[in-house]
């Protein structure tokens, strides 16, 4: 005869479940890159996926094949790309530093007489450089690194889809909640996904390009690159690709190009701003409202767990983490209300 009753054997159970659990996440922290990417590519591609399995009739495996090879020409390849891109240009200043010497004695001799700050740009170009360094190869530390990141991640998102009906119903099977939150909860992933993920994606695309077409028009060197960079600032609702517009303002002003300068700055802060704010306001009613807290905490909780990446998987990432907490005080609410009138006719 066993010492232990059932519910010790329970206790027993449920504490090697979450020792075995916490074991198994820590053994998965190198991939977990990987397995947020395929949840996240799994919520958007999902209705795409379902509309090629019903309405043309595709076969499954050949289905998850194709939102493969969509994902990777589409977002995977040109973010690499982007990131390879910034990562030469920053390796290229950092040996050559072809006009960033010029351009920085201008703007250090402006904030001289203008601000008393006569190492201001030497001492931020510095910082910049730091930074992005550190940032940047996060990403791209090594092509195996990436090799493998990518290969888990499909790997994963094939099964997904191929076999998404056990998925879901394993999903809703295993969950911690009833199976109404389980569905809530599935819905307000969705919109939180599309919205951090689509939705700033959209916005950080129309920024750079605005900024780049700026830079150019303005006569600002590698109007391109500093678009790119606009890109990835876009992320940040309180910098944002807007505020690359006040230094590129200053290099005019100190080469002598006031009105230029004026210009430039109006157009960055004026019209760029309001886009966002305008396309901010279309994607929170069509797809999804991310407050914009989310955002800054997001990135910076994300960008020290995965590099460039955590600029969409920290929003991501902490939107979910909320969810957990709303089903949870709902799910405790129901319980307490059931107690109530489980015990009221006792106490009477």
């Amino acid at each position: 005869m066993s010492i232990f009753n059932y519910k010790q054997r329970n206790n027993i159970i449920l504490v090697s479940i979450v020792v075995l659990g916490c074991f198994l996440l820590y053994a998965l922290s190198d991939l977990f890159s990987s397995i947020l990417g395929a949840i996240v590519l799994f919520t958007i591609f999902r209705p795409f996926y379902i509309y090629m399995i019903e309405r043309r009739k595709l076969n499954s495996a050949l289905a998850a094949i194709i939102i493969i090879l969509i994902s990777l020409i589409v977002i995977v390849i040109p973010f690499l790309s982007l990131s390879i891109m910034v990562i030469g240009k920053i390796g290229s200043i950092n040996r050559e530093a072809i006009n960033i010497d010029k351009w920085t004695e201008k703007i250090d001799a402006f904030t001289a007489a203008n601000l008393n700050q006569p190492h201001f740009a030497e001492n931020t170009l510095q910082k910049l450089g730091a930074y992005a360094a550190d940032l940047f190869p996060s990403l791209l530390g090594s092509a195996a690194s990436i090799i493998l990141t990518l290969l888990v991640m499909y790997f994963l998102l094939y099964f997904m889809f191929v076999q998404m009906r056990e998925f879901e119903v394993g999903l809703l099977k295993y969950a911690p909640f009833r199976e109404q939150h389980a569905l809530k909860f599935a819905t307000e992933l969705r919109n939180s996904t599309y919205s951090n993920v689509l939705g700033q994606g959209i916005i950080a695309i129309t920024q750079g390009i605005l900024l780049a077409m700026g830079f150019y028009a303005f006569g600002i060197p590698d109007a391109i690159f500093w678009g790119v960079i606009g890109s990835f600032l876009s992320f940040l609702p309180v910098v944002g690709a807007p505020t690359m517009c006040i230094p590129a303002s200053v290099i005019l002003f100190a080469g002598g190009h006031n009105v230029k300068g004026i210009l430039l700055l109006a157009y960055g802060l004026l019209f760029i701003g309001n886009v966002d704010n305008v396309l901010r306001m279309i994607i929170n009613k069509r797809i999804g409202n991310t407050h914009p807290i989310i955002s800054v905490i997001g990135v910076f909780i994300g960008l020290p767990l995965f590099g460039i990446l955590g600029l969409v998987f920290g929003p991501v990432l902490l939107s979910y983490f909320l969810l957990l907490l709303e089903i949870y005080e709902t799910n405790r609410m129901a319980a307490d209300r059931l107690e109530r009138i489980r015990t009221g006719p006792e106490m009477q």
